[in-house]
């Protein structure tokens, strides 16, 4: 008998085990999956650093949700162009529609110029955050990629007493919006710079590395024109008009010359 009860007691816990680990998994299975990434747009520096400290993101089913940085600490922009990225954090998030993302900065920011290090300082207003608009609608189950451009060339503001002020200027995009140009450019003793332009407007631009390539990310499905600037003189801006992006396909333009 007692051998019965034991057997009795094993089964049901084991049911209740199962339905418990049942009921979590359906739980889970309510949220989305985020992954947001750093990227950058070129600046003629030696480095810029930023010290980002945490993410949070405004969900419409749970106001503001914090997740946690992989790598709590210092970034370098300029490591982070031409397509290069680094995944700054990840988790779970409530199905429905985000509309914001904030960027938590610490104190230890700076910029290299020359070889000689600067503080950046902060406007007082975006102290405490950096806020990113965003909209993305989430769906139970799914993982979505979220990039955000840290245009390191517009955001810094070289103030009259030699200073330096960090005024971010940051850009987000998903999946939704990744439409990619890329190319390589000769000879690099131009030292070009690389600028996709849209109506007149100058959407973004890339500094290649120094084999010569290039590449754009998060550009909507669209035409644009690209102009390759050459820094030295005796050698022509080469215009490149009607550049067709496409979702889900990257246009590789392959070599481009300047020409004296």
């Amino acid at each position: 008998m007692k051998k019965q009860w034991f057997l009795l007691l094993l089964l049901f816990t084991t049911i209740s085990f199962g339905f418990v680990r049942c009921s979590k998994n359906d739980k889970s299975s309510d949220n989305a999956r985020i992954e947001l990434r750093l990227t950058d747009g070129p600046a003629d520096y030696d480095a810029v650093l930023i010290d980002v400290q945490s993410v949070e993101i405004n969900t419409e089913a749970g106001g503001w949700v914090s997740l946690p940085v992989i790598h709590p600490g210092v970034y370098d922009l300029l490591q982070l162009n031409n397509g290069l990225d680094t995944l700054l954090c990840e988790g779970a998030l409530p199905v429905g529609n985000i509309s914001q993302i904030r960027l938590i900065l610490g104190n230890n920011n700076t910029i290299v110029v020359n070889g000689i290090s600067h503080p950046l300082q902060t406007p007082s207003a975006q102290q405490s955050s950096l806020k990113i608009n965003i909209h993305q609608s989430l769906q139970a189950g799914k993982v979505y990629k979220i990039w955000l451009d840290f245009d390191a060339g517009k955001s810094i503001v070289v103030q009259g007493n030699g200073g330096y002020l960090l005024k971010p200027v940051i850009r987000g995009f998903t999946d939704l919006t990744n439409g990619i140009i890329e190319g390589n450019i000769q000879p690099m003793i131009t030292l070009p710079v690389v600028y996709v332009l849209q109506n007149n407007d100058t959407i973004a631009s890339a500094i290649p590395h120094a084999n010569g390539y290039f590449r754009f990310c998060g550009l909507p499905a669209g035409s644009y024109t690209l102009a390759i600037v050459p820094s030295v003189p005796n050698f022509t801006t080469l215009i490149i008009p009607n550049v067709t992006v496409t979702f889900g396909a990257a246009n590789h333009l392959g070599i481009l010359t300047i020409v004296p």
